[in-house]
């Protein structure tokens, strides 16, 4: 569905208008083949973006083609913002974004093309580039969404005159803090001085995520964003929606174990202390738990309950890295979902579940990942997949992730060595951000009863 978009829309017409044509002559040279649009492969992938304090305010929506949508004739071009629409009428762009924001990277032809219109004002972000900049009717366009209520963020933006002729309309400079430091630190102080917002972009390290903290960046976007940086975690945090969850389902008068096999697989740090408690020396176990299933069956109901209890001393407000642990969710979906269509992975879908799952564990517990692998019973696959990158576990493993930080070219080098389609990704994709979307967006009035 999100694969294959570009279409001749004119075949039909043509086909028709050859056949009411008169017969050529013998002599007459056969007719030149008309030129078949090239088929644009769409993937489209959300990415947060957080405020100061930490909550998701915005999805960016990044899509492969659309810098390459500059150097398409027209009708490619067209066929770009059609994979745009197909997305937003295809699936429910409500469920996508969770109700947040849209900040998208729009071309001079998509501007003109008036494709912002698709989306409410106070439902988008605008955001350009050089490319829009220096392009004299794009330039016209923005200030056109400007007056219609639309923000506009600029990625790339220099002190230059012709940048400085679009201030005006520039609600949120963008700053990539994988630049030049100097740099960087100049941009973020003359652009504060005119007022404008910055939104700090691939925050991918902890100390990326101090500097932009230092400069009073007001957005932050990045895979470190979320990690926890000056205290250490001296026990596991929980996600106390979810734990609230936990705690009615084992007080029913007939326990599901399956339900709460289910809640506990949505929490990476619960998966992870139930694992670690079934495998301790307190058990004194021959042969290791490797799953949450095996471990509540040898744990029992009577126990649960008793590590439930001790669990719910430890809640506070604050602290819980939702987001983190919301990733680590979509990942092990993604993984699980991803696995039977590759070759040469010999997990399970259970373990490829884990495996996504556990990925943020080093930096939900500021701890080496290597470290905490160690004492799981998880299969050495995952762990070298996880900790190295290597073997077909990796592969899998980088295709998620490489989907993730829209690294296309990365994300189908990685499906091709494992046999995965690239036309399955996208959908499956957006199958496991609308399942994990149902049941994030259910703890939320459990949360809000604590």
């Amino acid at each position: 569905m999100f694969k294959s978009i570009g279409r001749n829309k004119g075949s039909d017409a043509a086909k028709q208008a050859q056949a009411a044509a008169p017969p050529a002559k013998e002599s007459a040279p056969p007719p030149a083949k008309a030129e078949k649009p090239k088929t644009v492969d769409t993937y489209i992938v959300r990415q947060p973006i957080l405020n100061k304090n930490k909550k998701v305010i915005a999805y960016e929506i990044l899509y492969k083609a659309d810098m390459d949508a500059l150097r398409m004739r027209e009708d490619e071009t067209a066929s770009v913002a059609s994979a745009i629409e197909l997305f937003l009428t295809g699936m429910d762009g409500e469920r996508f974004l969770e109700g947040k924001m849209a900040c998208l990277t729009f071309t001079p032809n998509l501007l003109m093309k008036n494709i912002p219109k698709m989306f409410q004002p106070e439902k988008m972000i605008i955001q350009v580039d050089d490319t829009a900049i220096i392009h004299p009717v794009a330039q016209k366009m923005i200030y056109r969404f400007k007056k219609q209520g639309y923000r506009v963020a600029v990625k790339g933006f220099e002190f230059s005159p012709r940048h400085f002729g679009l201030l005006d309309a520039i609600d949120i400079i963008k700053v990539d803090f994988e630049g030049d430091q100097e740099l960087l630190d100049h941009v973020v102080r003359v652009a504060k001085s005119f007022g404008r917002e910055i939104a700090a972009y691939n925050l991918n390290t902890p100390e990326a995520v101090e500097r932009a903290e230092s400069l009073k960046c007001d957005y932050f976007q990045g895979s470190s964003v979320a990690e926890p940086k000056k205290v250490k975690m001296r026990r596991t945090d929980y996600l106390q929606s979810n734990f609230f969850q936990l705690m009615i389902a084992i007080t029913k008068e007939e326990p599901d174990m399956d339900e709460i096999a289910a809640i506990i697989s949505r929490d990476v740090t619960l998966a992870f202390s139930l694992i670690k408690l079934v495998n301790s020396a307190y058990f004194a176990r021959r042969n290791r738990v490797k799953s949450v299933q095996q471990a509540l069956v040898i744990l029992g109901i009577k126990q649960l309950k008793q590590w439930v209890y001790l669990l719910s001393f430890q809640q506070e407000g604050g602290g819980v890295q939702g987001e983190l642990i919301k990733t680590s969710f979509q990942r092990g979906r993604f993984c699980e979902m991803l696995v039977p269509y590759a070759k040469g992975v010999s997990l399970a879908p259970n373990e490829a579940y884990m495996m996504g799952m556990f990925s943020t564990l080093g930096m939900l517990m500021e701890a080496p990942l290597e470290q905490l692998l160690e004492d799981l019973p998880i299969a050495d696959e995952i762990k070298t997949a996880l900790a190295k990158g290597e073997g077909p576990a990796g592969d899998l493993f980088h295709v998620v992730v490489s989907y993730e930080n829209a690294d296309w070219a990365g994300m189908s080098q990685s499906a091709q060595r494992i046999g995965i389609p690239t036309e399955v990704i996208s959908r499956i994709y957006f199958e496991c951000i609308e399942y994990v979307n149902e049941i994030w967006n259910s703890l939320q009035t459990p949360s809000d009863a604590l």
